[in-house]
């Protein structure tokens, strides 16, 4: 078979050929057409006393717009927006929510196009690879439309680092430091923090290019922050070993509780062991972070040191250094350990990133890769779901003391019953 061939069985049909996708966007615009109309309704109810000085309605409709395209998820949707007149000389306009005047495409749409980058798929290839999605009708996507937005979104992360903070209180912090290749064998570390609000909500705090995770990279960070109003001290953050991030957080944040990653200190102790030996370790290790109370923590780190810190002394002391610091979970609240063990919210949504990393030589500029990872990180936010327990979150907040999971009942109330 020739290879002009193989690249027409490998095109989709255009919808126009599939009856049930033709139904499927005849819908939308039918959809699309009823909730406009509806926007508009709204406009004129709330109007409808205004009245000309004869007596009519001063805001009535007037006719459509010219018809114009949207690409959606199921192609092109062909779409009419309904105008108002207004009589009264107030400049009382109609302007469509769903539908504002420079809509080209979907959301949905946007936000595919970095994924489908750090995927692997270069610029180039962004039209060939969306016509299975929108059909074969997949016009402005182009390189040179990708690179559009690329500096759209680098403009938008400047804009979001400059957001007023002012009115957040995040309780916890995830914290790391992800690298990245980038073109002339340069190293990019991106400082990422995710927070839970007081309300339980995991949300972006801030995702810069630190160059190096270093304490002055952090710091530059955390003082950044707090110049832009976020003031109350998170009460416990969870991250890796690495001291950049804790000294800079101890000088900017004095009063935040350290909480060091067990899947990361996991990795770095099993790295210091024989293959052999590397299963017994871990299962230690499962039984240290995974007991009930504090005191039995204490006994199995204990026991995980007699047993194996004669044959392996680096590998010990690299579990043993941060002893304090990764039991701090046994202070809070005992649904929270599952969240505040490991810094997994940011390992998990770095998974493409790095899968990107791998599948290309490069991952184009700093610039490219920090605008690629902001989306990407908006994009999985709006799939975060609230930690559990997050009606407890109110008694850390409010300084309620806690031992091994469970509520400290106040003295002065035991004294009273």
């Amino acid at each position: 078979m020739s290879k002009s061939n193989l690249h027409a069985l490998s095109q989709p049909e255009v919808a126009s050929n599939d009856p049930l996708h033709e139904l499927i966007r005849q819908g939308a615009r039918d959809l699309i057409a009823q909730a406009v109309e509806t926007e508009l309704e709204s406009l004129l109810k709330q109007y409808a006393d205004v009245k000309t000085p004869d007596g009519r309605r001063a805001v009535v409709r007037n006719g459509h717009l010219p018809k114009r395209t949207v690409q959606t998820g199921v192609g092109d949707v062909e779409v009419r927006v309904p105008k108002a007149r207004d009589r009264s000389g107030a400049g009382i306009r109609f302007n469509s929510h769903l539908l504002p005047p420079y809509l080209k495409r979907a959301r949905s749409l946007e936000e595919l196009i970095p994924w489908l980058y750090l995927r692997g798929v270069s610029s180039g290839d962004f039209q060939e690879a969306l016509s299975a999605l929108v059909g074969e009708q997949a016009n402005g996507l182009s390189a040179n439309t990708v690179s559009r937005l690329k500096v759209k979104w680098l403009d938008e992360h400047k804009d979001w680092q400059r957001r007023d903070l002012s009115q957040k209180r995040y309780v916890y912090w995830w914290a790391d430091g992800v690298y990245s290749n980038v073109r002339l064998d340069d190293r990019l570390c991106l400082l990422v923090i995710i927070g839970v609000t007081e309300h339980g909500h995991k949300e972006l705090v801030a995702v810069e290019d630190g160059h190096r995770e270093s304490e002055a990279s952090w710091r530059e960070l955390l003082t950044d922050l707090r110049e832009r109003g976020l003031e109350p001290s998170p009460k416990l953050a969870v991250g890796d070993g690495a001291l950049g991030f804790w000294k800079a957080l101890s000088k900017v944040f004095p009063d935040t509780r350290h909480q060091r990653c067990w899947v990361h200190k996991t990795a770095n102790v099993l790295d210091k062991l024989p293959k052999s030996v590397q299963p017994k370790v871990k299962s230690a290790l499962h039984e240290i972070y995974l007991a009930e109370t504090r005191d039995s923590a204490h006994k199995a780190f204990d026991s995980t040191l007699r047993r194996f810190r004669d044959k392996y002394p680096k590998a010990m002391e690299n579990l043993e250094k941060d002893r304090d610091e990764l039991l701090a979970f046994y202070d809070f609240p005992a649904i929270h350990w599952i969240h505040l063990r490991t810094t997994n919210p940011i390992e998990s949504t770095f998974a493409t990133v790095r899968l990107r990393t791998k599948r290309s030589r490069s991952c184009g500029s700093r610039d490219t890769t920090l605008s690629m990872v902001f989306k990407l990180l908006q994009s999985a936010q709006k799939r975060w779901k609230r930690i559990k327990g997050f009606d407890q979150l109110k008694l850390v907040v409010d300084n309620v003391q806690f031992q091994d999971g469970i509520q400290v009942e106040d003295q002065s109330d035991r004294n009273a019953a």
